[in-house]
């Protein structure tokens, strides 16, 4: 198994000699809120479906989420998380040559690097907070055949508009375009920035319920394509794929209740306020960057002596745990990202992060003082 990812909340309790719930870990992107009250409930009252198996083919799951998006079920495939088609994409695509838009998340080019294809990126810096060109990009995919797009990205929070996006595909008829939509649910007005009723042949969107409804050990992920690659994918599509509580978890949010759509409304009205607050606290600070996000998560650029390093080993003392974003290409360990949690716990470790930052302002000071 390929290892790119972030902190380990298990590792660090054990280091720690506590428990990992005694840990905060904000280094997790999931939803503040917690898993939807009402799925959760839902789900323990349907618990005796584990003793049977599955739909094979998840055919119903299939039709709900379609439903819920106005879209083709043809066009539709369920499958173990989208982790499971991002490993499968540059097999079952034949990629030759692929570019991933950077920095971002590192199973991109695990998955190439699992196949052994060759990959480069393309990478935004911090100079323009990490936005794309996309004029410039246009003209860097010239001999690329697969291109992976995070929008949302991870671990920035930006988000390239419908538009650009849109346009960048269909100019580039010949070259596959995976966009990763995992994170879009946390932007408001989200259904307006979607990909995922496009029908640009060469377009393939990954949708996953994991991070917006806290339940990653569901496993449960969506590709949306045309028909064509969709029959490419279910030829290496194993039977009961999706387990019986994910099929149940998406049937049941697909339906859109009134509980599902305020849980949703709710979230992002959180989320927005929650980094307002942060934004306010940090923005005269001169050792601590806050970029700009669309998300629930905020990438941190770190000045004088303080490194992704020493603030998260000093975070650590206090059980906050943050992403070292250290391993990500085209970053350094200078950046850390930290996910919101709750109003209560941002607010404790705003103040943790504050105070670090204040002791490194006094110890320059201290270094730069005459007598």
């Amino acid at each position: 198994m390929l290892k790119g990812h972030g902190g380990n909340i298990y590792d660090l309790a054990q280091e720690l000699g506590c428990r990992p719930a005694d840990i905060v870990d904000m280094s997790s992107n999931m939803n503040p809120l917690g898993p939807c009250p009402d799925l959760v409930a839902f789900l323990q009252e349907n618990i005796n479906t584990i003793s049977k198996l599955p739909e094979v083919d998840a055919n119903r799951t299939v039709n709900a989420f379609a439903g819920r998006y106005h879209i083709d079920p043809e066009r539709v495939i369920a499958g173990n998380g989208t982790t499971q088609f991002i490993y499968s994409i540059p097999r079952i695509l034949e990629t030759k040559r692929a570019l991933i838009f950077g920095p971002t998340y590192s199973d991109y080019a695990d998955a190439c690097a699992m196949h052994h294809i060759p990959y480069d990126y393309s990478t935004s810096d911090e100079s323009v907070a990490f936005e794309h060109d996309i004029s410039a990009a246009a003209q860097q995919i010239q001999g690329y055949d697969t291109v992976f797009i995070c929008n949302p990205n991870n671990p920035t929070g930006n988000i390239i508009p419908l538009a650009d996006l849109e346009q960048l595909c269909e100019s580039h008829a010949d070259t596959y375009f995976v966009i990763d939509e995992s994170y879009l649910m946390f932007v408001d007005g989200s259904n307006k920035q979607s990909m995922i009723k496009s029908t640009l042949p060469n377009v393939m969107v990954l949708n996953s319920l994991s991070k917006f409804f806290t339940i990653p050990g569901l496993r449960i992920g969506f590709l949306i394509s045309s028909p064509v690659i969709i029959e490419k994918f279910k030829t290496y599509l194993l039977p009961w794929s999706v387990n019986s509580l994910a099929q149940m978890a998406v049937q049941y949010l697909m339906k859109q209740t009134v509980e599902v759509q305020t849980f949703i409304e709710k979230t992002v009205t959180f989320i927005a306020r929650e980094k307002d607050i942060f934004f306010e606290t940090f923005k005269n600070t001169s050792y601590i960057r806050l970029f700009p996000s669309t998300t629930c998560f905020i990438l941190a650029r770190l000045y004088g002596n303080l490194t992704a390093d020493s603030l998260g080993s000093h975070l650590a003392h206090d059980r906050f745990l943050i992403r070292n974003c250290a391993n990500f290409s085209g970053l350094s360990h200078r950046f850390v990202r930290f996910s919101l949690k709750t109003s209560e716990i941002n607010r404790m470790f705003a103040k943790k992060l504050l105070t670090r930052i204040s002791q490194e302002e006094s110890d320059r000071k201290d270094e730069h003082r005459t007598y």
